[in-house]
């Protein structure tokens, strides 16, 4: 939380920050913290009524579908993976085979396999273990 917050939400507090305030001044601070209330009541309003905007053609939609017959897992299994916002795993580009006859493949993406690095140390490149 921050100080200016601390002295705001803390009657004790602010009381000691305005000690040097005149009435005038308080009453122009109140006057702009009611603007400010205001502006954020509607805001927040505003965010529900299109929350609330937003329920009502979803419910709209689901009768629809219940209407004609259609499921969401038919609507699902045509969107398939995309809605789940899952990324699909990339295949491998590179494979190589170590001294111990252990098979190693890379999709050549991201850092460079300790196996492979080792693999083009010895004066191999990616075009060698193109799978």
């Amino acid at each position: 939380m921050s100080d200016f917050l601390k002295i705001l939400t803390r009657k004790n507090s602010l009381r000691k920050q305005c000690q040097e305030l005149s009435v005038s001044d308080l009453e122009k601070v109140i006057s702009d913290l009611t603007v400010i209330t205001e502006d954020k009541r509607a805001e927040e309003e505003a965010v529900a009524a299109a929350e609330q905007a937003k329920l009502e053609k979803i419910e709209s939609i689901r009768k629809s579908m219940l209407e004609a017959g259609v499921d969401i897992s038919d609507l699902m299994s045509m969107v398939g993976d995309a809605s789940t916002g899952v990324k699909k795993k990339v295949g491998p580009k590179y494979r190589i085979e170590d001294d111990e006859g252990n098979v190693h493949e890379w999709s050549g993406r991201g850092r460079t396999p300790l196996a492979f690095q080792a693999y083009f140390d010895k004066g191999f490149t990616k075009d060698d273990c193109l799978i």
